[in-house]
């Protein structure tokens, strides 16, 4: 596959030098296998990109054309998803079950998208098959423009840390583990960029290999933080250095210190970090399971050093613990109703993020999405949203549309949880093109979740305990709500988003816990404009994969001809902006 890659590479790199007017691109293959890794002091299968466990930094700037050329490696079918990238009139590339046919083992995919008007820290993962637990991750960044400024003082560098829970089983092993109606348990530790936790105590395991961040003394960096777990929320701290937020899924905040930072599953944050202490040693980089029994929970911390440039030894004693009072529910939600939007700063447009008077428009539909713990359907374990637990179907949605398959899913998903048994079913929101809607998530389980919409940012307008009324609008943030894509729901509580449904497709909404996911815990909306003429919605790539109702129109896939690669939206530029080129690769 060598030489066909470098003349894909070839045929982009021409195609960039004559396009000056066109957005820019950015391309990436990534190979995606398994690789023995013992991150924990026990070998084990990963899955890694590229022969890297995390994953390679997939690094872009607003508008840009991304194109990533998957090659699945796997035993099992897979598929890429990018959380927070909003996939503008694309969800073609999103990179889910209810949008995209999966990956067949030995084949490769390209994604192609433009990471249209949006900024920010991300990341991307494998949304299938519990995949994600065995790795497969990797960060994003989307930079400003050159022409729109940041909000603060340009960094003296940066640095990416992938955190999340981990279990020394692999995927395959979890998954029959919650196949036979069993819950997982206490995972075996904390991976930060996929290494265990240096030896802070006789607790940790001699010969587990950590990472050593090294800086400047008086130097500040961008730290960029991402959740990338199974199910536990984590407290990240670097031992006396605040956290200055200035960050979160692709939109600035008003910066306001912090001593330590609770990031949950599926999350992302950036800080700025002044190293401003003194040397005498280094310092604990740590992440700590958060609202567990933490004594017991003891084992699922990660630790890393920070490391200046003119230390003079070793850190050693205890490691700091969180100053951020959870001891009662309430003063837990103080740090998340902290997060607010810095309205005066652009973010990937030169317009304030605050011009968008979300406070001021009608709400046209209220959804409210109850969780539950999981129950018994047709003798097996399953987790629901409004009593249903989402079985995906065999044809992804708009695929189904356009070939007019019939029976493929239900546009029935219910506005509000009803007092009825469980099941199994395929219901999905049938939502309104430029509708205004307000989506309630109440979380009656017994753990902390994560809710992600993909295709949107919302507006996080208010969460708090007990079970959401309409009285409780009142007390909403209707001028300075942070702008997200993941957002956290306290068992026993709710939190109510708002969201502008100006993108079309067919977008997941889904809890991120990985076992509630695999489980059930998910639907999606399905958003089409009556009037569509090709402007809202981009038609399928010509290298669109074909599965379930649809498996007879897909074409064997060959891998010698050099031309392969050059397929999709990528394929049709060619050939109308330059044939030349086309007819060089």
């Amino acid at each position: 596959m060598a030489p066909t890659c470098s003349v894909f590479l070839l045929c982009f790199a021409l195609l960039s030098a004559v396009s000056f007017a066109a957005d820019p691109f950015v391309s990436y293959d990534f190979r995606v296998s398994y690789i023995t890794a013992s991150p924990l002091g026990v070998p084990q299968q990963v899955i890694a990109v590229n022969g890297q466990f995390p994953g390679p930094l997939l690094n872009a700037t607003t508008n840009y054309n991304v194109v990533v050329n998957v090659f699945n490696h796997l035993d099992e079918p897979l598929l890429l998803t990018w959380p927070g990238v909003q996939m503008r009139r694309n969800s073609w590339q999103d990179g889910i079950l209810g949008t995209n046919c999966p990956i067949p083992p030995r084949w490769n995919f390209t994604y192609q998208f433009q990471v249209k008007d949006q900024i920010g820290s991300f990341f991307y993962s494998p949304s299938l098959n519990f995949q994600r637990a065995s790795g497969g991750f990797g960060p994003i960044v989307i930079n400003n423009r050159n022409v729109i400024p940041i909000p603060f003082p340009q960094p003296d560098g940066e640095l990416i840390f992938i955190i999340g829970d981990w279990y020394t089983q692999d995927h395959k092993a979890l998954r029959r583990t919650l196949d036979s109606g069993k819950e997982l348990g206490m995972p075996d530790g904390v991976l930060i960029n996929g290494k265990g936790p240096y030896k802070y105590n006789s607790s940790v395991p001699d010969g587990i290999d950590y990472l050593t961040f090294h800086v400047e003394p008086g130097k500040t960096y961008r730290i960029r933080v991402h959740n990338v777990g199974i199910s536990t929320s984590l407290n990240f701290r670097i031992q006396n250095h605040n956290l200055l937020l200035v960050e979160t899924e692709g939109h600035y905040t008003s910066q306001a210190n912090f001593t330590d930072f609770d990031v949950h599953v599926g999350q992302s944050y950036s800080f700025l970090v002044t190293m401003d202490q003194n040397a005498t040693s280094d310092y604990y980089i740590v992440a700590s399971a958060r609202f567990v029994n933490e004594t017991v929970w003891q084992r699922v911390t990660g630790v890393a050093i920070l490391h200046y440039s003119n230390s003079q030894g070793p850190v050693s004693g205890p490691l700091p613990v969180p100053k951020t009072d959870v001891s009662s529910p309430w003063s837990a939600m103080n740090q998340p109703k902290a997060i607010r939007q810095n309205t005066s700063a652009s973010g990937a447009r030169p317009n304030p993020q605050g011009s968008f008077h979300y406070g001021q428009i009608n709400i046209t539909n209220t959804y409210i999405l109850r969780s539950l713990p999981p129950t018994t359907i047709n003798g097996a374990l399953r987790a629901t949203l409004n009593g249903i637990s989402f079985v995906n179907p065999s044809t992804p949605v708009r695929l189904a549309d356009l070939n007019k398959v019939k029976g493929a899913y239900k546009l029935d998903f219910p506005e509000k949880p009803f007092n009825r048994p469980p099941r199994l079913d395929r219901s999905m929101i049938n939502a309104t093109y430029k509708s205004f809607i307000q989506v309630v998530f109440q979380n009656n389980d017994t753990k902390i979740q994560s809710f992600h919409v993909d295709g949107y940012s919302f507006f996080v307008v208010g969460m708090d305990f007990g079970i959401w009324s309409e009285d409780k609008k009142g007390s909403y943030n209707n001028w300075d709500a942070i702008s997200r894509s993941t957002i956290e729901v306290y068992p026993g509580g709710w939190t109510a988003v708002l969201i502008s449904l100006d993108n079309v497709g067919v977008w997941n909404i889904r809890v991120e816990n990985l076992d509630r996911w695999y489980l059930g815990e998910e639907t999606y909306m399905r958003i089409t404009n009556p009037e569509e003429d090709g402007k809202t919605e981009m038609d399928p790539p010509e290298n669109v994969l074909y599965c379930g109702a649809l498996k007879n129109l897909q074409k064997e896939q060959h891998h010698s001809a050099a031309t392969s690669m050059l397929n999709g939206h990528l394929k049709l530029m060619l050939m109308l902006l330059l044939p030349s080129v086309l007819t060089f690769c």
